[in-house]
């Protein structure tokens, strides 16, 4: 019997992640334009898409040798490494960007958010789990119109450890005071999925075109549980719902 479900924020009810990726590439033309142009930089972001801040600009700065241009800014932003200087200038960019409300309300990924909704009216509890910070994730429920939707909402600031570590799941799962098997998580990138699949709980792998390759290749959940076309959303996830209740 299904019970909950339990859904990501990035990439999962909200396309942020194309405006990350968008950031990410802008920070590094900001710092060095002949480094990489802003499609290798979207490319290099595909790779390491849903890992932590400083695995993600870690990776950028060393495949585009983008050392030597971030310490020359390490004092205008008082910080230590170079990476941190391109977060700070990648954080500055997509502020601006999200400043814009109808920029979030233009990035719904309005399949899952009908999802979101068929399930209340099933009387199933909901809960979010998200890799970013509580006030960024209430600006972003607030501009989809989504702030009631949720029992609970666990955010990185709840945590000590990042997705794939489990810690978010097993945060909600005693919130919620429900086993595992009794949840449905919808992640869209490969940590996510990993880290509701260690906390045992069934998940529904909603790619987006910076997962899609990594998310197949790794495999995490069975193949019937992997959507690449958000229309076959809904449809897999009520076969979902009728084999767990089945079982």
């Amino acid at each position: 019997m299904v019970r909950a479900f339990i859904f990501d924020l990035d990439g999962t009810l909200v396309e942020t992640e194309h405006l990350k990726a968008l950031s990410y590439a802008k920070a590094a033309q900001d710092l060095c334009p002949d480094c990489a142009t802003e499609q290798e930089v979207l490319q290099a972001f595909k790779e390491v898409v849903g890992k932590s801040r400083h695995e993600v600009a870690q990776h950028i700065v060393e495949k585009f040798h983008l050392q030597d241009a971030a310490s020359r800014r390490m004092n205008e932003f008082g910080v230590s490494t170079p990476w941190q200087t391109y977060v700070q200038i990648r954080l500055r960019i997509f502020d601006r960007m999200i400043e814009d409300p109808q920029t979030i309300r233009d990035s719904a990924c309005s399949r899952t958010i009908d999802l979101l909704h068929r399930v209340r009216t099933m009387g199933c509890r909901t809960a979010l789990t998200t890799a970013s910070s509580c006030s960024r994730t209430q600006l972003m429920l607030r501009e989809l119109g989504l702030r009631r939707e949720f029992e609970f909402v666990a955010t990185t600031d709840d945590v000590e450890h990042a997705k794939p570590d489990p810690e978010i799941y097993h945060l909600v799962l005693g919130e919620l005071k429900l086993p595992p098997d009794e949840c449905v998580a919808l992640e869209d990138s490969l940590p996510g999925i990993q880290a509701a699949v260690a906390a045992g709980v069934p998940c529904i792998a909603v790619t987006t075109d910076f997962t899609r390759d990594v998310v197949h290749k790794a495999c995490p959940v069975d193949p019937r549980w992997i959507v690449d076309d958000p229309a076959m959303l809904e449809s897999t996830a009520m076969e979902l719902v009728r084999l767990r209740k089945a079982a």
